[in-house]
């Protein structure tokens, strides 16, 4: 089983052990799997370890282009500009190869490639959100809506206590699926698929603000692929 490590931490703290050295860790993993019972989850195999290293390093660079292009925006010294333009390059190289083995990864596995077929089926999913998904949330497909929701952190948490009914929020969760799920949702949102374009909109008629209806609508979104993948049917036009 693997656990969130912040959930065994606050598990020790709650029970009064503010210590921390490797007995008592240990004696805390065992109490909170004797309490909790965490669920078991088969470990990921090497092609799906590798094809997650792949798309968290893409990321990592693309992050790094961004950030020399806002350099390049920045500065006019022209040796300055020279030298972050052949860094841009040299990213863009990077990227460009690393796209390719991505892509060989995915149409080399079956089970992959018609993960990919149904997720690029639905409008405004696009080559890199399919397979951020794909490598970084495999359990998509397999859980109920509220618990894929939860694990990508955009299920709404209460705040109630007594008469006091408090805001929700969403809160923990996955960050690059949420990330790459936020950039798809945004593109639907805009036109890219009417039926979460027309969610958006009459959540923004019903008075919800812009960012409560947009994660609203990247929850629907969510659902609607984890329910695709689960039924392996593809996303049908309204």
């Amino acid at each position: 089983m693997v656990v969130n490590p912040r959930q065994v931490r606050d598990f020790a703290r709650a029970t009064g052990r503010l210590a921390k050295t490797d007995r008592l860790d240990a004696e805390a993993i065992a109490r909170f799997a004797e309490a909790v019972r965490p669920s078991v989850r088969p470990l990921e195999d090497a092609a799906g370890l590798a094809l997650k290293a792949l798309v968290a390093r893409r990321r990592e660079l693309v992050a790094l282009r961004v950030a020399e292009r806002n350099r390049l925006a920045a500065t006019s010294v022209e040796r300055v500009r020279q030298s972050l333009l052949a860094v841009i390059e040299t990213l863009e190289r990077q990227i460009a190869a690393l796209d390719g083995d991505i892509d060989r990864q995915v149409k080399d596995s079956p089970a992959w490639r018609a993960r990919e077929d149904l997720l690029r089926s639905v409008p405004g999913i696009g080559p890199t959100t399919a397979r951020t998904l794909i490598a970084e949330l495999p359990e998509l497909g397999g859980l109920t809506r509220r618990r894929i929701a939860a694990l990508v952190g955009v299920a709404p948490v209460s705040r109630d206590s007594g008469q006091m009914r408090g805001r929700r929020t969403v809160w923990g969760g996955r960050a690059a699926p949420r990330a790459c799920l936020y950039m798809a949702t945004l593109a639907a949102a805009r036109g890219a698929n009417p039926a979460i374009a027309g969610f958006y909109r009459r959540l923004r008629r019903a008075g919800k603000p812009g960012k409560v209806a947009l994660t609203a609508c990247m929850r629907k979104l969510l659902v609607i692929l984890n329910a695709m993948l689960r039924e392996q049917a593809p996303w049908r036009h309204a």
